[in-house]
């Protein structure tokens, strides 16, 4: 088999957007993590259900850009090639 300097870049574009989609663990375990929290308290506190469900949203939010950002990076790798 004989590969081109342009077939080892498409996979290691492949397998780098493999990698990159890797980043999507980080804010599924925080997120739930932040969700549980968030249900306790508001079995604790249930007077207090819309401050704790708004802050625990905001982030929630913030905490799924890492995510996005990893995808962006996948999608890119994946549909755009460089020498193609």
């Amino acid at each position: 088999m004989n590969f081109s300097g342009l077939d080892f870049v498409h996979g290691c574009s492949a397998i780098g957007a493999g990698l990159a989609m890797i980043a999507g663990i980080g804010p599924g375990v925080g997120q739930g993590i932040a969700a549980g929290y968030g249900a306790s308290a508001v079995g604790k506190n249930p007077g207090a259900r819309s401050d704790i469900t708004s802050t625990m949203l905001l982030g929630q939010a913030v905490a799924e850009t890492t995510g996005l950002y990893g995808l962006v990076v996948a999608i890119i790798l994946m549909f755009v090639k460089p020498f193609g």
